[in-house]
């Protein structure tokens, strides 16, 4: 299929490495190869220098390579175009989101909106920070909403949702939590439970820490796990404290289960943000899409959905109009 091979090209010249450009489109080598070889007949021309470090773009591969990403483009909007008139397609919001706002803030969002939107279906890929902005940059995610740093890149629009108060959580039993705030320096000397390197919440806790002087490093951390639930399990069996988003602690809070904590003088914030591609790309939202994009910008209301409660069986039917999740 040409379309594909056009697919194949500009992932190889993106990557600069047909190998690495295999395992990104879990293709073989050598059918990545053949596609490449094939266009280059097509066109009587070479496309790509080949050495022992990877490849590059010829003159011909320079010229060529934008008019793919052109062609690749006007595809994609012809596809979502198409897709909006066929009265017998399913209405779908692509989304992405990042592991914390995928687990707890999407399921109360999703709810709100299954009430107010029943035709709407969500095909949700949850995944951390870097494979929800290389999905919006290949077109696969339309909306992605991630909680940590993304790297700049001129085809990305990054704009701000939600203001999310990371918290010092401990067991309800704990000393502290007669307690409503802690000092810097106490935070060093109890056993910390934190997510794996690479999670944007403890990115955003490590850059804040050296912030205000106190080096991550000298933090005694006794547990690194990859997801928020399993430390939440852990601090509540006694075995250490974390910091987190109050959002994913409130219900425990309420319950007495847990205590959440400042630091003293130095409340700790971080925005969640909305990713989507640059206007300048002629990348085409549907109005689905827009609206639930108009629908996180109306803070009042955001606040409202994140801090409803929400019966199981509401949160099972919001489930069944998310079609497709990946973790």
């Amino acid at each position: 299929m040409f379309e594909q091979k056009l697919e194949v090209f500009k992932t190889v010249a993106d990557c600069k490495n047909i190998t690495l450009a295999a395992k990104k489109m879990h293709m073989s080598q050598s059918s990545i190869s053949l596609q490449i070889q094939s266009l280059e007949e097509q066109f009587g021309a070479r496309f790509l220098d080949r050495t022992n470090r990877g490849v590059s773009l010829t003159r011909a591969g320079h010229v060529f390579y934008q008019y793919v990403c052109s062609i690749l483009e006007v595809m994609e909007e012809i596809q979502q175009k198409v897709t909006l008139l066929s009265e017998d397609k399913r209405r779908y919001v692509n989304l992405g989101a990042t592991l914390t706002i995928g687990e707890y803030i999407m399921p109360q969002i999703l709810v709100y909106l299954y009430k107010q939107w029943p035709d709407i279906n969500f095909k949700t890929v949850i995944a951390n920070t870097e494979t929800i902005s290389q999905g919006i940059l290949d077109r696969k995610i339309h909306v992605g909403l991630i909680e940590g740093p993304v790297s700049p890149n001129r085809l990305l629009k990054i704009e701000s949702f939600w203001r999310d108060e990371l918290v010092v959580v401990v067991p309800f039993h704990h000393p502290w939590a007669e307690r409503d705030s802690i000092s810097l320096a106490e935070l060093s000397k109890e056993r910390f439970i934190t997510r794996e390197v690479g999670s944007g919440t403890r990115k955003v806790t490590e850059n804040y820490l050296k912030e205000l002087g106190l080096d991550p490093g000298l933090l005694n951390i006794s547990m690194e796990l990859g997801s928020t639930q399993a430390i939440k399990q852990v601090v509540s069996a006694g075995l250490g404290i974390t910091v987190i988003s109050y959002l994913t602690v409130r219900k425990e809070c309420e319950q007495r289960i847990f205590k959440a904590l400042r630091i003293e003088d130095f409340p700790l914030w971080r925005p969640l943000n909305i990713l989507t591609l640059e206007k300048n790309t002629q990348f085409t939202q549907s109005q689905d899409e827009r609206y639930f994009i108009d629908f996180l910008h109306n803070q009042k209301l955001l606040a409202k959905v994140l801090t409803s409660s929400y019966s199981e069986d509401d949160m099972a039917a919001a489930g069944s109009k998310i079609v497709q999740i990946m973790s």
